[in-house]
């Protein structure tokens, strides 16, 4: 048997956005399904950015992208 090749992370690994803090896409992600609406109310929830702020925009980011995944589709759908 020769070398193994090198294990890749899962594709649902944790990534850590804020290192300060320990909070993970995961956690915003689930946060978004909770209800959260702003980055602030994300900071106070998981304590991302309270601490050195690097991660904000980041965090911003993954927040939006995961409240537009929760979102209908459809245009048409939202109107009626």
């Amino acid at each position: 048997m020769g070398p193994q090749p090198p294990r890749l992370p899962s594709r649902t690994a944790a990534v850590y956005v804020c290192i300060c803090n320990g909070v993970t896409d995961h956690d915003i992600r689930q946060a978004a399904e909770a209800g959260c609406g702003s980055v602030a109310e994300l900071t106070m929830r998981t304590g991302a950015g309270a601490n050195c702020g690097s991660c904000l925009d980041m965090a911003a980011a993954l927040l939006a992208q995961a409240r537009e995944a929760r979102e209908l589709p459809f245009p048409v759908l939202q109107a009626a």
